[in-house]
């Protein structure tokens, strides 16, 4: 098994009949995934999407793979082909967009309704290639081939991408559910044809790749829905993803069943269903959807709503009822059913909605006490069927934390694939398939791209380094007045602090440092205020941490008196 080097070189030009691959995100993260082949002089990319921040990321609103190591070679991209309409695979899409309008975006029809309302925002009119399943297009020198997959938004697609090096097939994200509700399910028959041709690398999906056996299917979901519509007394609140076109028509049709009329609340969860309704992705009985202000006129227990939030941000729509800061008050007999996962790493701010939501009276229905989700992704023993029956000359595990994709190579290896032949690689790690063999060639920059507010890249680790000391131990900024020809102290420094804790004599004892501070600098001769102001920093600091074990952000301003 191929592992990175962190003493990895930057990547040598490609050689004339290769074919390159390197992930620009979705390798070691979930998220930002992002693939870019390259072939003949040409660029084809799988992908283009975000990350969301974590909380030692404040203020950042997404982050973005980085484009470094194409932005000189714009021109040569032929497409950007989307597996699916998830955020964490299109929503870096506009910002991509803004570097060369016209590259052109290749998707399903529901991929790409999606990436158009989104662009709308951006104000980008893209250039757009629908293509379906079954499908065979060429661009430039990339043959690509689209085959349906089944996953947690409906118009998923693998692609096949043929080349003068060798075939490449890419999962996206998948699963095999043998019952999809919208019986299109993952075509083997296409995997095991395309593997008879020869597979020479397989990219798939590890999200899942830790969890034995099988994906359980949607369908099974219905019962507890089901039970849910029966018996709740009152209203019924469910929070879901936006774009899971499926799981909403299993709520509508429960609903639907009981007499239940239902309204969506929420921005992006109002927009993506008037997309799927229209597109016919999402079926609905006449006068089943009314307009939330309608609901008003029903009675409680005639009413469902279906709300975004399941994760837990501060601004959706259910945190908001939870915290009591929306139009809609949660009480007694109030259900909410949260039909979605647990994002690792957003628990405790899903338990604290649970928690608010409860407390309010509501009865919360969610993965912890019934049926009401399923994964998206394939477990391992769908990834062990898929190798069996593509049987590849190589394997890249993709879209997964470390631990996923090593648990993914372990996988393949079990099946068969030589370990030399399994390349687990990271962010930015070029892989290079030349003569039939892929091997790890070197590396190109593929750091964390910050968007912040309106600014992209403007935020930087340092940045974020201070704004995590300021969320932690607050800020004290000094203001001294010093004589020009002295170098001392003309009036007592004025110190404002926040963040920090602090009384009237908190700083009396700094005032003879800063003295003493500059006096020092004084016989040395120096006036610099950069530098005086840096001393007094440091002197400032080690005061702070021996008298308070705090690291508060110092900002000293000096002033000619």
């Amino acid at each position: 098994m191929s592992h990175p080097h962190p003493d990895l070189k930057p990547a040598p030009p490609l050689v004339s009949g290769g074919l390159r691959v390197v992930a620009l995100g979705g390798l070691g993260e979930i998220g930002r995934n992002m693939t870019v082949f390259e072939y003949a002089g040409k660029l084809l990319i799988v992908d283009c999407g975000v990350l969301f921040p974590e909380e030692t990321q404040p203020g950042v609103d997404v982050i973005l793979p980085d484009f470094t190591s194409i932005r000189d070679r714009l021109d040569d991209i032929v497409g950007v082909v989307l597996t699916h309409g998830h955020e964490d695979h299109i929503g870096g899409v506009p910002y991509l967009l803004r570097e060369r309008r016209d590259i052109p975006v290749i998707g399903s029809k529901l991929t790409l309704a999606f990436l158009e309302a989104k662009l709308k925002e951006h104000h980008i009119k893209p250039t757009t290639v629908r293509v379906k399943e079954g499908e065979r297009r060429d661009f430039g020198p990339f043959g690509c081939e689209f085959v349906a997959v089944n996953h947690s938004i409906p118009d998923g697609l693998a692609v096949a991408i043929r080349t003068g090096a060798g075939m490449v097939l890419h999962t996206g994200d998948f699963k095999m559910d043998q019952f999809p509700l919208d019986d299109r399910i993952t075509d083997l028959r296409a995997f095991a044809r395309l593997g008879e041709e020869g597979v020479d690398l397989f990219l798939t999906d590890s999200t899942n790749a830790e969890v034995p056996g099988f994906t359980t299917s949607e369908r099974e979901l219905n019962p507890a829905i089901e039970h849910v519509m029966r018996t709740a007394p009152r209203r019924v609140i469910v929070s879901s993803f936006a774009s899971h076109v499926h799981r909403i028509q299993q709520v509508l049709d429960a609903a639907h069943q009981h007499g239940r009329k239902v309204a969506f609340v929420g921005r992006s969860m109002v927009r993506n269903m008037g997309i799927a309704r229209e597109l016919g992705y999402l079926r609905t009985p006449p006068g089943l959807v009314v307009e939330a202000r309608e609901l008003e006129k029903l009675p409680d227990h005639k009413i469902t709503l279906v709300c975004t939030g399941s994760q837990g941000e501060p601004m959706a729509a259910l945190s908001r009822m939870a915290n009591r800061d929306h139009s809609i008050r949660i009480g007694q007999g109030d259900t909410v059913l949260l039909a979605s996962s647990l994002i690792p790493g957003n628990e405790n701010a899903i338990y604290r909605v649970i928690n608010g939501l409860t407390r309010w009276g509501a009865n919360v229905v969610h993965k912890g006490n019934a049926k009401v989700h399923v994964s998206g992704h394939a477990s391992a023993g769908e990834l062990v069927y898929c190798y069996n029956i593509v049987k590849p000359r190589h394997v890249m595990p993709v879209h997964g934390e470390w631990k996923h994709m090593r648990a993914n190579a372990d996988l393949a290896i079990r099946t068969g694939v030589a370990p030399d032949r399994v390349i687990i690689a990271e962010d930015g790690v070029v892989v290079d398939l030349v003569d039939g063999r892929a091997s790890i060639t070197g590396k190109v920059p593929a750091g964390y791209v910050y968007v912040d507010g309106m600014t992209v890249g403007g935020a930087t680790e340092a940045s974020l380094k201070d704004r995590r000391v300021l969320a932690e131990e607050g800020v004290v900024t000094i203001v001294a007045i010093v004589d020009a020809d002295t170098g001392r102290l003309a009036e007592a420094p004025d110190f404002l602090a926040r963040g920090f804790e602090h009384d009237d004599t908190t700083f009396e004892p700094v005032i003879p440092l800063i003295e003493k501070t500059l006096a020092a600098a004084a016989e040395e001769g120096i006036g610099d205020h950069h530098q005086l102001e840096q001393r007094i920093a440091r002197a400032v600091a080690s005061w702070a941490f021996r008298s308070h074990r705090r690291k508060p952000l110092i900002i000293p301003v000096v002033i000619d008196a």
